[in-house]
């Protein structure tokens, strides 16, 4: 059985302090996923108590750091069992508690607050790395993102937060505010600041963060889809010229639609693959290519010609407010964009940020 089972009936029946914790747990196990790393039955148990309040979350940690100071079970060790329950508690206890700082320290608080004592990670926890790395990345067939270069982590990690801190998200949509933090986040990503353990640290960063913009983060994405997260992370933050494989905000927002929007965009690992000849989801499917009104037979056509009449409306519409207006995903409208611009129906004048559209012609199917 699914273990993720058993907080789904929490979190449909239980009183509302049940539920907050079952969606805490929910995340924090399936967050192990990122590392292929599964769970003990006997943290469930535990995490079960902990939801029916029985026993406090200090009560779990103390439980599953005395169950592996007596379990000897070399396979719990050797499948890194014992690191994902120690894990799962940790993020747990991060997410239950309401305090957040927005520096590079809070980062590191919280990959030392996750991997202390974890036997198997043989890291400097909660210390940039000092050494270049390289991963071979199951979505990339085995080629590698570049990060930053060890001697320029902290440079760059206060240079982002620099940023991102000035930043000014005073009259931006919720959909555009979304998209800057996720590119925001993409690109601590791919700095990679430690040497193990980055996805599970900004994974939870980022469900802390988009808190403080008040922006409910209930429910199971991070659990249920995680290796994709980290896959689309990947995505982001990979570009190869000679093959025409270009890095992609897409696969992010796909999950951060579904996350904070209620669409239904379908997360499959396989379409995230560089190599994969498995086609895309038809339109039919995916929720950011349609109307939320219209029937799937009509979108295609009066989506295009939406998008190149609120262009000739509006010459400095962006792209999030036409996906705003349309009720379609910013991926998608890019992808329009890119299709009129293509085919000489509009021009792009000056630059993204400061520039605006020049509608060329009258629009023709």
């Amino acid at each position: 059985m699914n273990k993720m089972i058993i907080f789904d009936e929490y979190i449909r029946q239980g009183e509302p302090s049940q539920k907050e914790k079952a969606q805490i747990w929910q995340t924090a196990i399936g967050l192990q996923d990122v590392d292929g790393l599964k769970v003990s039955d006997y943290l469930i148990e535990t995490a079960k108590e902990n939801i029916e309040e029985k026993i406090t979350i200090n009560e779990v940690k103390y439980r599953i750091e005395s169950y592996y100071k007596q379990e000897t079970n070399l396979k719990n060790i050797e499948n890194r069992v014992d690191e994902a329950d120690k894990v799962a508690v940790n993020i747990a206890e991060i997410l239950s508690e309401k305090t957040f700082s927005f520096s590079p320290a809070e980062i590191c608080s919280i990959h030392r607050r996750l991997f202390t004592g974890v036997e198997s990670m043989h890291v400097k926890i909660g210390k940039y790395r000092d050494y270049n790395i390289s991963k071979a990345e199951w979505v990339l067939d085995g080629k590698t993102v570049f990060y930053a270069s060890a001697d320029n982590i902290s440079a760059t990690m206060n240079y982002d937060f620099k940023e991102e801190k000035n930043f000014i998200y005073k009259g931006l949509s919720k959909r555009e505010t979304v998209e800057h933090i996720v590119k925001f986040i993409s690109g601590l990503w791919q700095i990679h600041a430690f040497g193990e353990g980055n996805t599970r640290t900004i994974a939870v960063f980022t469900i802390k963060y988009l808190r403080t913009f008040g922006i409910d983060v209930k429910n199971d994405m991070f659990a249920k889809h995680s290796w994709y997260f980290r896959n689309a992370l990947v995505r982001a933050n990979y570009n190869d010229y000679h093959n025409k494989i270009f890095s992609s905000q897409e696969y992010l927002m796909n999950f951060f639609g579904n996350l904070l929007f209620g669409e239904n965009n379908e997360l499959k690992n396989r379409y995230l693959h560089i190599k994969s000849e498995i086609k895309k989801p038809n339109l039919e499917n995916n929720d950011t290519f349609k109307h939320q009104n219209d029937t799937v037979n009509d979108t295609v056509n009066d989506k295009n010609d939406t998008v190149f009449s609120l262009i000739q409306k509006d010459n400095k519409i962006t792209a999030a407010k036409l996906a705003e207006q349309l009720g379609l995903g910013i991926a998608t409208i890019k992808r329009e964009l890119k299709r009129l611009k293509d085919s000489g129906q509009i021009e792009r004048i000056g630059s993204d940020k400061k520039g605006h559209w020049k509608a060329k012609k009258s629009y023709e199917l």
